[in-house]
């Protein structure tokens, strides 16, 4: 999503363009014939000075007619959203959920290092280093920024309310040095860390803090948001930063935004000669280069603190202190070298160089489209990493420094795994955990697969997270038995080379519970007979309603992709940076943006003109709890004249439209994800922690009650639908939504974002699942970016938690989709994902929305090819592309089958629940139509008056 930006300016200019011409043109006529109607030209000064008056007055009514015409038409849905009522929280609401974000962010804290048990630190003196101790990172930007309209607890807020007395001289310093982080916004940053240099510390600053305690704290923060990724390189045009000191960079050439400053290096110097016992504070979304940790001894313990909300950093002085043991584990690899990913070459956005002829020019210029490779295949994070290092193509212990699934306890636990049956499709066992240490904690299970693997064969990482479980708070010696349950075909593997289809081929297959994705616990084999294919109607994989099979043969490209062949032997060249910027003629062939789609040329003339207008009587309440089939959603769309059904298909941003005839009810959809925030009316709801801490907590009860939570404040706040969750992968580190989205894992992601969706349906708002798909980055993402992946990571990794949700949820519910292009094709304008997958597939019943629309700013998107690639709404709210211009059968069957799923997510909506809600003509509408007959009362007056003095003028003249 985007927040409102000079792109919305822009487009809102351009959508009452026409309307200001009119004015404009009436203006100069009427001085045309003022400056044309004069004394020579018309002798009679009666006749002339009625000209001069009516001509003023026709731009009078001129200017009445456009600027109802503006109101009424391009700014109607802006307006009536900015001057809706507004609804505020209740101060049980808000008490509630932020005792749920200090739950969250109480178990997504993850203890990372804790040498010589330096956690928990008994509550006392406590010295906390480094700047962002005092601008901490609470949320991501854009649309995942925080309401400002509450109170937020701070990183020191969190620490002294556990007792901790903080060194004030030390926070001083940092606060004079420096209020404001740099402004991060979905079209410009400035990345600057105001880290002061060490040679500003005094040596009474640092001699007064070592009187004052022997502990010290060093707090690193780093943020990212909407419409960025972080800077991979520091030093490259377009990337801007302060330094802060003339002696130094603070980022030398080569570096990047994920590891140590110079100036925070020079501090953590300074603070580890002066200290023994460090612990040092990560607060931030994505996974920091740690390699640096090897040469300070004296940082005994490491807590990584993701992003956590307005009331969130409760816990983290609760954590320091022991009073809760930190349960947190990793949802992203930590690596000691980032550059080593094997995506490194190929993260952001590559210009193809012949691609002219689909240049469009926009508000920011000229645009041309782009591409990115997604060539490690399924082998994104702790997949590669623990396959290569079974191969022997890495050294793990080098690379990888945090493991993904890892997490340090204050106490120990002890796992034991019994026995496990595979029986009638499904594999079982329990899994009983003991604490065996001296303090109450948690302890997450971890169930692994390790699939048979053949050289050259289907491609298959040795680790696969395929089930978890997280147990309750155990006292010391207390056990607890959680049972792991998961389906074979869970086990499949997506062979788009020859079966085209799922397949679990036979062998042996070893299931572990692991302390992480690289250390197992126990481990037992289980023995598929034979391969079973997914690819005959009886025999599905995964549910699905019809045989998963090949639709992404577009979005291969010419991509040579990791394989595991030979121990990785296409390692350099699979992972190598793009050598051919063209664009192949094969693909150029069925590209297509605002500058060349032309919806007349895919009408199909056997198409029949549906019924539109038809008197059938039936009300959209009628259809509540009514099957998506049922046949008077037929007679009630029947009802609908084309530009009933334009107006809700056009005007999907942040709300989806009125239509009066059948008493359907404007209805409020707002931003998320970790929030409800109405960019019209201001009003926001508390900021919950970002997704990332959610992941951290892998606990799905606490990922149940944040979407119950999140509906419960839409109820009071009066909004319907929910622009979240936002499950896209943790692909690279330096995702600027990395904040957002869970992990870099498709299975923890999945399980979370269910319950949230869930959690939220049961408060009847419909969730929109985002971005769908294949938004792992920012960079270029709404500038035409070509995204090439092949069809087996496309479903096992980025379309699996996409898959889940839909299945996992009966309810009628929203999804939203992607600014970029899969392959060549827009993702919202792609049918085999929109249709084939989503609906065909998975069986999805409900909207699924367009991300951002700016048509005229982005320069191709259309509602034209939107609704033809079956998708339903356009979140627009300006006047731009958004609106259905072809006639023809074959766009209003589209128009209409879009309809069809709008209304029946909005009446299984909370608005429904009792019966048909009304909609009262908006405060703004009665005022202008007040000011209208006002207006139009004096404009007739005063021609009125006019045509008196003519013909006062008339007869005195006569005299």
């Amino acid at each position: 999503m985007l927040e409102i930006n000079m792109d919305d300016v822009i487009a809102v200019v351009q959508s009452i363009q026409g309307e200001l011409i009119a004015i404009a043109a009436f203006i100069v006529l009427a001085l045309a014939v003022t400056i044309g109607v004069n004394a020579k030209t018309v002798k009679d000064q009666a006749v002339r000075k009625l000209t001069h008056s009516t001509s003023w007055v026709v731009v009078g009514v001129a200017a009445i007619a456009s600027v109802t015409m503006m109101l009424t038409g391009p700014l109607n849905s802006m307006i009536t959203m900015a001057t809706a009522e507004k609804h505020e929280l209740t101060a049980d609401t808000i008490a509630k959920t932020n005792d749920l974000a200090v739950d969250i962010e109480r178990e997504g804290i993850t203890l990372l290092k804790n040498d010589d048990a330096n956690l928990p630190l008994k509550a006392g003196k406590l010295n906390v280093f480094g700047w962002a101790s005092t601008n901490p990172i609470y949320g991501g930007t854009g649309s995942g920024a925080l309401s400002e309209g509450y109170d937020t607890t701070s990183l020191l807020d969190g620490l002294h309310d556990a007792g901790y007395e903080t060194n004030d001289a030390l926070t001083e310093f940092y606060t004079d040095y420096s209020t404001e982080r740099g402004v991060i916004s979905v079209t410009a940053a400035d990345w600057t860390l105001p880290e002061p240099a060490a040679s500003t510390y005094s040596d009474q600053l640092i001699a007064d803090a070592k009187d004052f305690s022997s502990d010290a704290m060093v707090v690193i923060g780093r943020v990212g948001g909407e419409g960025l990724d972080l800077p991979t390189d520091m030093n490259k045009d377009g990337v801007i930063y302060n330094d802060n000191s003339a002696d130094y960079q603070d980022f030398p050439e080569g570096t990047h935004y994920l590891e140590l400053s110079q100036s925070e290096k020079d501090m953590i110097d300074l603070v580890t000669a002066n200290f023994d016992n460090v612990t040092l504070v990560y607060n931030g979304a994505n996974a920091f280069e740690f390699g640096f940790l090897n040469d300070y001894p004296q940082i005994k313990s490491v807590l990584w603190a993701p992003h956590p909300g307005q009331a969130g950093f409760e816990a983290l002085g609760e954590v320091m202190t022991g009073e809760v043991n930190p349960s947190g584990r990793t949802a992203d690899t930590f690596l000691t070298d980032l550059t080593a990913a094997p995506n490194w070459n190929n993260f952001g956005a590559f210009q193809y160089n012949n691609v002219a002829e689909f240049e469009v020019e926009s508000a920011r210029g000229t645009r041309s489209p782009k591409f990115v490779n997604y060539v490690e295949g399924i082998y994104v994070g702790y997949r590669f990493w623990e396959t290569a290092a079974d191969e022997g193509l890495v050294d793990y212990d080098t690379l990888v420094q945090y493991p993904f699934g890892y997490g340090l306890s204050y106490t120990t636990f002890d796992q034991e795994m019994g026995d496990v049956t595979y029986a009638d499709g499904k594999i079982t066992f329990d899994v009983t955990v003991t604490n065996t240490g001296d303090v109450a904690g948690k302890d997450v299970v971890e169930a692994y697969v390790n699939p048979p693997y053949t050289d050259g064969g289907i491609e298959k990482a040795t680790a696969n997270l395929v089930a978890y479980e997280k147990t309750d708070l155990l006292e010391p010696g207390a056990s607890q038995t959680v049972t792991i349950e998961f389906d074979d075909d869970d086990m499949a593997s997506y062979d788009y080379q020859n079966a085209k289809a799922y397949v679990l081929e036979e062998g042996d297959y070893t299931v572990s519970i692991n302390e992480n994705s690289h250390e197992e616990i126990a481990s037992a084999v289980i023995d598929v007979p034979e391969t079973i294919t997914y690819d005959t109607d009886d025999n599905t994989h995964n549910g699905d309603a019809i045989v998963a099979t090949n639709v992404f043969d577009d979005a291969e490209g010419d991509v040579t992709y990791l394989s595991r062949a030979g121990h990785f032997a296409n390692y350099d060249e699979a992972t190598a940076a793009p050598t051919d910027y063209a664009m192949s003629d094969d693909v150029k062939a069925t590209f297509y943006n605002n500058g060349n789609y032309d919806p007349t040329k895919f009408d199909d003339a056997d198409d029949e003109m549906p019924t539109t207008g038809a008197k059938n009587g039936l009300r959209l309440i009628d259809l509540r709890g009514a099957d998506y089939d049922d046949a008077k959603w037929d007679q009630l769309l029947d009802q609908l004249t084309f530009d009933e059904m334009d107006d809700i298909i056009a005007n999907g941003g942040y709300q989806n439209a009125a239509i009066e005839s059948i008493g359907k009810i404007r209805l409020s959809d707002v931003d998320g994800p970790a929030a409800l925030k109405d960019n019209f009316t201001g009003v926001g709801s508390i900021g919950l922690p970002a997704n990332i801490a959610l992941a951290c907590s892998w606990n799905k009860d606490l990922a149940r009650q944040y979407g119950e939570t999140i509906g419960d404040m839409a109820h009071e706040m009066q909004v319907s639908g929910w622009y979240a969750p936002s499950i896209n992968n943790h692909r690279s580190a330096f995702g600027g939504r990395n904040f957002e989205y869970f992990s870099e894992d498709p299975v923890l992601t999945a399980g979370l974002a269910v319950e949230q969706v869930l959690g939220a349906a049961d408060r009847g708002v419909y969730a929109f699942t985002k971005h769908f798909a294949l938004n792992e980055q920012e960079t270029e993402r709404n500038g035409q970016l070509c995204t090439w992946s092949n069809e087996q990571a496309i479903r096992e990794i980025y379309l699996r938690p996409f898959e889940e949700v839909v299945k996992a949820d009966g309810d009628a519910q929203a999804m939203m989709g992607a600014f970029n292009y899969i392959g060549n094709t827009y993702a919202s304008a792609h049918t085999g994902l929109n249709q084939t997958v989503l609906r065909d597939e998975w069986g999805f019943k409900g909207m699924l929305e367009t991300d951002y629309f700016s048509g005229t700013n982005y320069g191709y998107q259309t509602a034209d090819q939107a609704i033809r690639g079956y998708t339903d709404i356009m979140l627009a709210s300006t006047e731009t592309t958004n609106h259905v211009t072809d006639h023809s059968a074959t766009s209003v069957i589209a128009m209409r089958r879009a309809v069809h799923n709008i209304l029946y997510t909005a009446v299984n909506s909370w608005r429904y629940a009792d019966g048909e809600p009304s909609d009262p003509t908006p405060a703004w509408k009665i005022a202008m139509i007040a000011a209208d007959v006002a207006l139009a009362v004096v404009l007739l007056a005063l021609e009125a008056l006019a045509v008196k003095r003519f013909v006062s003028r008339r007869k005195a003249s006569a005299k």
